[in-house]
């Protein structure tokens, strides 16, 4: 059991990265206030943890029955971040071009922001799902394990929240000029990993 929980704890916290993940925070919520830059690292966080112990929980049944493979979510993911990355390069976040006094459609940018990409497939993505999978396959159907598996993934969602509420701090530190630079740097980051998502994904479909 205590192999168990430290081989879970270990997996979870490298795979997800919580302190990776922040200037990747940053660079995607570069033009919210203080207060919708919070109410994204909730929301997203609580998106990310609930989808991972669904996939925890019914995953690879699910998987199995709609025929779908893990090489194919690391691809599909590589895909999306590579969208956004390119936004970021260039400056052309069109999604969020909106009358500032429309809440409603602010809102609605919030809300879709907080799935994609920090929920999905930055926080839970094709490695936190197949960790995710594989641990829970290890279980074995034991309860215990599974609690301390979930447990866990609590935890290390939690870390991810407290990164991301810390990095407003940085933020402010950047400055317009700052948060301009690292938008761009960032977005280059990106790129390289969703090309390195698709490769790991053909790698994993095609082994010769």
């Amino acid at each position: 059991m205590l192999d168990y929980v430290f081989s879970a704890a270990v997996t979870m916290l490298v795979v997800i990265d919580p302190i990776g993940l922040a200037p990747l925070f940053l660079g995607v919520t570069v033009d919210l206030s203080a207060e919708e830059r919070r109410l994204v690292a909730w929301r997203s966080c609580a998106i990310a943890l609930a989808i991972l112990v669904l996939f925890g929980v019914v995953g690879a049944p699910l998987l199995g029955a709609l025929g779908i493979t893990l090489p194919a979510f690391r691809i599909a993911g590589g895909l999306l971040l590579f969208a956004i990355s390119f936004e970021m390069v260039f400056g052309r976040r069109t999604e969020r071009k909106f009358d500032a006094t429309d809440g409603e459609m602010r809102a609605q940018v919030l809300r879709t922001l907080s799935v994609f990409p920090l929920a999905i497939p930055l926080m839970a993505g094709p490695g936190a799902i197949t960790a995710m999978l594989l641990l829970a396959g290890e279980a074995r159907h034991d309860p215990s394990r599974l609690a301390a598996l979930f447990a866990i993934t609590v935890l290390v969602i939690a870390s991810c929240l407290v990164v991301y509420l810390a990095a407003e701090r940085v933020n402010r530190w950047l400055g317009v000029t700052g948060n301009a630079i690292l938008s761009r740097l960032l977005g280059v980051l990106l790129t390289a990993l969703a090309v390195q998502f698709v490769i790991d994904g053909i790698r994993a479909s095609f082994p010769g």
